[in-house]
């Protein structure tokens, strides 16, 4: 029951996530001119097209997967590498405002676990706002293919950002073996870059910390 409990709260929230996360992207495309989201119908608040079936199994298994990224033709923007990281800046943009919004209701929703709807209610908004804020963090890494990469690219000088973009093929590989290699030297390099930010939103949001 604690394992079914546990997936009812987070499956809303994961959804919710991803989903705002991907049509961002999208509708910022979109109103910079691109309409490729748009064709190929990612201009959605349906989860389903931006659900990538391999991602979400492991997210639940070993809590690190993906979305379906959206395609995006930067030849369609004015400026395309300004507008570029636009789109790829909104997605990480949209989980933190959402984060905002539920900090809201979370400051002044009356908790109670002796109400089992209002315990499971807080519960899921605390998961959703957790899962925000972890995403938004998550995807700033500047590694290749995650947001962040596409957003410091810009400011690189040209030569290195073409050796910079070279390594995008590799970047899941690359991001996975950085994971990797800093858990197993005891490095807490994801807990800098992604808790540690997330922890110091939170406070400043609701007060306190739930990581």
């Amino acid at each position: 029951m604690d394992s079914l409990a546990s997936l009812i709260i987070f499956l809303p929230g994961i959804l919710l996530a991803l989903t705002i996360h991907e049509f961002s992207h999208a509708l910022v495309a979109d109103r910079l001119g691109d309409p490729t989201p748009r064709s190929i119908g990612r201009l959605t608040l349906n989860p389903i097209p931006h659900i990538d079936p391999i991602g979400f199994i492991l997210l639940f298994l070993i809590h690190i997967g993906w979305a379906k990224p959206v395609p995006v033709n930067p030849y369609y923007f004015r400026n395309p590498e300004k507008d570029f990281a636009k789109v790829a800046f909104a997605g990480p943009l949209s989980n933190l405002i959402l984060a905002v919004f539920i900090s809201f209701i979370l400051r002044f929703l009356p908790y109670s676990s002796q109400n089992l709807f209002i315990y499971y209610f807080y519960k899921l908004l605390l998961s959703t706002y957790m899962i925000n804020l972890i995403l938004a963090f998550f995807n700033l890494i500047p590694i290749p293919p995650l947001d962040g990469s596409k957003i410091l690219s810009i400011f690189l000088p040209f030569e290195w950002k073409l050796r910079y973009r070279m390594l995008e093929p590799y970047g899941v590989l690359i991001l996975t073996s950085f994971i990797v290699i800093s858990s197993f030297l005891g490095i807490p390099i994801i807990d800098l870059l992604v808790f540690l930010p997330a922890r110091l939103f939170s406070i400043l949001l609701i007060g306190t910390s739930p990581f």
